[in-house]
């Protein structure tokens, strides 16, 4: 703030004395957020030179706001029209939250420096209102500025023009007023920031406005003026003065003091977003709080859960000074992902484990350190590495207020990690997941509950309906095609049937539990999932869709696959041979629609995984054919079209294969989703019609949720008449009793 700074008691600067302008600027700078200068003559070669200081200040949320006359150099004219209309190549240029790449692109002169500054004119961050004498031969002399924090305001009147010689090279003074000083003071400061705003604003009748492509190009002994000149900086010389000033014992003092500050801020964690968590990200936290730092966070993909739930552990480490952490995710490729996460926040020391690295001696490291001094870390870990007695020796000698982050938090609810929930010491929770509902386990519902100490509406939930209303999530479409299974899968579909209906319980809609009906039910259930007419429909589709664009850019396959991954046993699933053959064969029909598409396969066998969804993105790899991947929170923003052929019966799998589809992407408007949805026909006279009629109305209450959130809802619904019709099941009753 300004009023940190120690002001020289004179309230002048001087070259040569105690107390040189170059230090005002440095300071003022550092502790400001707003500036507002009042020129003749402006050169950008001074931010250069004050990088140190106008990187804290940009940082800080800093604008600049400049009045000028009509002369500039070459590159500064170039800049400002170049800022008139930006190339969209620049666009996120600057990360004006990551206060060591400022430092870095001020502090370097060329192509880039100017590429940034305009950047930070196209984005309002840097403002130039051209002037000059309304009828009158001359040019505005102004030098004085006035700098604020936001709660108070130091104005300064220079004898030293705003350019890299003024500030370095001439034998000048400045004065300064300190609003909070004097009631003088505060008076002049008011005045002087009227009459700025007077000009800036456009109203000032006494001065002619120029457009930027009026501006005069300062070329050597044109003007014949020394003041011209100094707007003429050669890279070499801009060099030698800097070089020679940081030399300078009294400059030397500030510009330590200023990397000392910058160097702790960029150690510090932050949010990595300029404008900050939203609304509702920051009421999760508080929420959490309230419900003693333990909740669910029941979000929809694409709503931010990872960034809501850092922010939690950003927020406890600013009460703190430390922050201390184990996530736990389902596969490798999300171990990576959220590492990726943790370093938008800046947090340090980051240990990743899983079945492909080496992570005891790092994470006892850090463990130990803890006891005695105050050190942060974070431990990313899969659901497989978790629940076992290697990560567990570990796991138990952390302390207790380590925050406990789960994501995907469903998977806690049953298997090996649900038996080692009663021993987790941690206290601070947060479970994470678009799915906390685990169909057909209410124990394992139960269990997750009072793991987080929550139950429905939860510390937060966030639908799918609400990030859409928000167009936080993209539009989509949303066509259901239904495959019939031939003769021979439906016979062994009903004899399995029959043989369910001794563990069928009418009132209740569910199956007794026990391994034999577990068998009969993942028996029945791969029927469903390699049904042989899929891969018709799915190439009928293909057809349609290429034809349609001319292409089959940025599509997503997801393949039928023979059963649900099992995060607790594996941190990666390979596949096996039948799983082999179904995804050859899917890929085969993709590269069959055209010899230009190119179609990749993504499975956890597939290599280079990471380089696959650069070139996804990129456009060089067309069709992405998927199994057991890109379900559990893997990004892939691009996608447009989604062909889903594996009918799992599980919602969870679909909202989540939804939310990869619907993340938003600049170059795209409209999703397009693709549902292969197998009914099965039995005969009305079966005795396990009822029970049939009764899975069907499930997996309905999935296909009808995705249909009412789609643009084009009635036409979907039109898709279902037929088997809604012969199970006399109204799809409209379906939906509201989903609410």
């Amino acid at each position: 703030m300004l009023k940190d700074i120690a002001w020289p008691k004179e309230r002048l600067y001087r070259s040569g004395s105690n107390r040189e302008p170059l230090e005002f600027y440095l300071d003022a700078l550092s502790n400001s957020n707003r500036l507002d200068l009042l020129l003749g003559y402006f050169s950008f070669t001074t931010i250069n030179v004050l990088s140190l200081g106008f990187a804290r200040f940009l940082f800080n949320g800093g604008r600049l706001r400049v009045v000028a006359n009509q002369i500039f150099s070459a590159e500064d004219k170039a800049t400002i029209l170049n800022a008139m209309d930006p190339d969209p190549k620049l666009e996120g240029l600057i990360d004006l939250s990551n206060i060591d790449q400022l430092k870095y692109s001020l502090d370097s002169y060329g192509k880039h420096f100017f590429e940034c500054l305009a950047w930070l004119i196209a984005n309002d961050r840097i403002e130039i209102v051209i002037v000059k004498p309304k009828g009158k031969k001359g040019i505005a002399h102004y030098k004085s500025g006035i700098f604020s924090d936001g709660f108070h305001r130091v104005k300064f009147k220079a004898s030293c023009n705003f350019t890299t010689y003024g500030l370095m090279e001439n034998l000048e003074e400045l004065d300064v007023d300190l609003e909070w000083e004097d009631q003088q003071a505060k008076a002049r400061i008011s005045e002087q920031n009227k009459y700025f705003e007077e000009i800036f604003s456009g109203k000032a009748d006494y001065v002619e406005y120029l457009p930027a492509d009026k501006i005069e190009v300062a070329i050597r002994d044109k003007f014949g003026d020394k003041e011209v000149q100094e707007l003429i900086v050669e890279e070499a010389e801009l060099i030698r003065l800097k070089s020679e000033s940081s030399r300078n014992p009294k400059i030397q003092r500030v510009l330590k003091k200023l990397e000392d500050e910058v160097d702790e801020i960029s150690r510090k964690p932050r949010f990595p977003y300029p404008d900050g968590p939203r609304k509702y990200q920051v009421q999760a936290y508080e929420n959490w709080v309230k419900n003693e730092k333990q909740g669910i966070f029941a979000m929809a993909t694409g709503t931010g859960k990872t960034l809501t739930s850092l922010n939690c552990l950003l927020k406890e480490s600013e009460k703190s000074g430390t922050y201390k952490a184990v996530i736990v995710v389902p596969t490798i490729a999300l171990v990576a992902q959220w590492k990726k996460e943790c370093q938008k926040f800046n947090f340090q020391n980051i240990v990743t484990v899983s079945s492909k690295n080496k992570w005891g001696d790092e994470l006892s490291f850090f463990n130990s350190a803890s006891k005695f001094t105050k050190t942060s870390f974070i431990v990313i870990t899969t659901y497989a590495s978790f629940h076992r007695k290697k990560f567990q020796d570990h796991f138990k000698n952390l302390d207790t207020d380590t925050l406990f982050i789960a994501d995907e938090a469903h998977n806690l609810g049953a298997g090996k990690v649900a038996k080692v929930l009663p021993k987790i010491h941690l206290k601070k929770r947060v479970g994470l997941s678009a799915t906390i509902h685990r169909q057909y386990d209410d124990e394992g519902n139960e269990v997750i509950q009072q793991f987080f100490n929550d139950s429905p509406p939860f510390v937060i939930t966030y639908s799918m309906q609400m990030a859409l209303n928000k167009k936080w999530l993209c539009k989509y479409t949303y066509h259901p095609h239904l495959v019939e299974l031939d003769s021979e899968e439906f016979q062994d579909y009903a004899i399995l049937s029959r043989k369910l209906m001794n563990f069928f319980d009418n009132n209740t809609g569910r199956y007794k539990k026990g391994p034999e009906v577990e068998a009969l039910l993942l028996a029945r259930k791969r029927i469903i999932h390699k049904a042989k007419n899929k891969l018709s429909v799915f190439k009928e589709i293909l057809q349609n869709e290429y034809t349609k664009k001319g292409h089959l850019k940025y599509s997503l396959i997801y393949v039928p696959e023979g059963r649900d991954p099992e995060y607790d046993k594996k941190d990666e699933h390979d596949l096996d041979e039948d799983d082999d053959k179904l995804i050859h064969a899917y890929t085969r029909a993709v590269s069959d629609i055209d010899f230009s598409v190119m179609v990749k396969q993504y499975t956890s066998n597939s290599s280079g995984r990471d380089e696959l969804l650069k070139d996804f993105e990129r456009g060089n790899l067309h069709v992405l054919t998927s199994m057991k991947c890109l379900d559990e929170g893997v990004d892939v923003p691009r996608s447009e079209l989604a062909i889903f052929c594996a009918s799992t019966g599980n919602p969870r799998q679909f909202i989540q294969r939804r939310g990869r589809v619907l993340r938003l992407h600049e170059d795209k408007d409209l999703a397009v989703i693709h549902d292969l949805v197998v009914v099965p026909k039995i005969d009305k006279a079966e005795d396990h019609y009822s029970m049939e009629r009764s899975l069907v109305r499930k997996e309905l209450e999935r296909v009808v949720d995705f249909a009412f959130l789609s643009q084009n809802k009635m036409t979907a619904f039109s898709e279902l008449e037929e088997v809604s019709d012969y199970y006399n099941l109204n799809l409209f009753d379906i939906h509201n009793n989903l609410k």
